[in-house]
């Protein structure tokens, strides 16, 4: 067979592969049995939370599993008549099959992704937090860049995009803010985004045009939906109110609306100040803390499975996940994959979505790539 049709099939296979190894085949193919059993009791009903619940997950079940073997059903039939057109001298009929593959090599990909996007909470919108590190109005800026990054990628996607909280930088840019992303699978794209968050440039900030490098960290955690339960116990935590920051005039707050909740076994910070109403922020801070509690329980899952898990560190060098090059030259690197960009600008108006599929590869592979970081 031709080099490119079999570089086509290879990609082909390789993207199913993960896709069985992710499912579990076998044991996807009998649960999908045992949940058809259960969707024909005429007592499912009865319950009908549980039978959403049910009806879900055989959804999802069932369309992962007819788009691999559509998918490997495509590529033998595609292949097949690849051999057919070059056994009879067919030129035209071979090059119109092994575009046909190359097609095929393409949707396996996106299958891939979307068969990955099935985790517990993956179909949940999503907080995006981003905090500026050490390094005064240079961090803080390279921080506001990610907020704009981070949005405009959801707006690409078509998700609605919400300010939850925004700190203010003392000269520019911002020391944090947090974004809610309202979308399908928000959090399964979004949360191997988590990480510290690299910035190399000639800083607009220095009269003398030197190359500074800049850290910000991005936290992302799921909102936690009304079928969840969290329970917190009020006395471990502490509420402390404040008066708002704006952009001044007619919306900057006078009162102490504010809202900053410290969960005090686990020291997580969740804050709100969108709204005019305290209680309204309170309401808003608790959901948040409920989602970050939520989110600690799935990486604790997740570490425990052995899969790669994103982990809150300290915001400097050495903790990084990729790195943005602007100057002297453009990169965006992954640490993490591997996948390189050089197109620096697309990706800070939202290009992720090679980046984001690759980490979630790699979370279902558990396999470490040697990656060296540029200077």
């Amino acid at each position: 067979m031709r080099a490119e049709a079999q570089a086509h099939v290879d990609t082909i296979n390789a993207a199913m592969a993960l896709v069985r190894r992710f499912l579990d085949w076998d044991r996807a193919l009998r649960r999908l049995d045992e949940l058809d059993a259960r969707a024909e009791d005429p007592t499912l009903w009865n319950d009908a939370k549980a039978a959403q619940a049910l009806m879900r997950e055989r959804r999802r079940l069932d369309e992962s599993i007819v788009a691999v073997r559509r998918i490997e059903r495509d590529r033998d039939d595609t292949v097949e008549l690849i051999e057919l057109a070059d056994a009879e001298g067919d030129a035209a009929m071979a090059d119109e099959a092994v575009a046909s593959l190359a097609e095929l090599a393409v949707r396996a990909d996106a299958d891939k992704v979307q068969a990955l996007l099935a985790g517990e909470a993956d179909a949940n919108n999503t907080y995006v937090e981003v905090n500026a590190g050490a390094g005064g109005t240079e961090s803080q800026d390279w921080a506001q860049m990610l907020q704009r990054m981070y949005q405009r990628w959801a707006e690409r996607r078509g998700m609605k995009v919400e300010l939850v909280d925004f700190h203010a930088g003392e000269q520019a840019g911002i020391k944090s803010a947090t974004l809610m992303l309202k979308g399908e699978n928000a959090y399964g794209w979004a949360k191997t985004e988590s990480g510290v968050h690299r910035l190399v440039r000639i800083s607009p900030y220095d009269s003398a045009a030197r190359r500074h490098t800049s850290f910000a960290s991005v936290w992302v955690y799921p909102e936690v939906d009304d079928d969840i339960d969290i329970q917190i116990n009020e006395s471990e935590l502490r509420i402390d109110t404040f008066r708002a920051s704006g952009a001044g005039g007619q919306h900057i707050n006078t009162t102490d609306s504010a809202v900053r909740i410290t969960h005090i076994p686990t020291n997580i910070v969740v804050q709100c100040q969108n709204q005019r109403s305290q209680h309204k922020n309170k309401a808003e801070a608790m959901k948040q803390l409920k989602a970050r509690l939520y989110e600690e329980e799935l990486r604790k899952r997740e570490v425990e499975a052995n899969a790669t898990a994103a982990s809150k560190t300290d915001i400097g060098w050495g903790h990084q996940i990729r790195s943005y090059v602007l100057q002297p030259y453009q990169l965006v690197k992954d640490l993490r994959t591997g996948v390189t960009s050089t197109s620096p600008d697309s990706v800070l108006d939202g290009a992720l979505d090679p980046f984001m599929a690759a980490a979630l590869s790699q979370r279902v592979t558990g396999e470490a790539v040697e990656v060296e970081d540029v200077d």
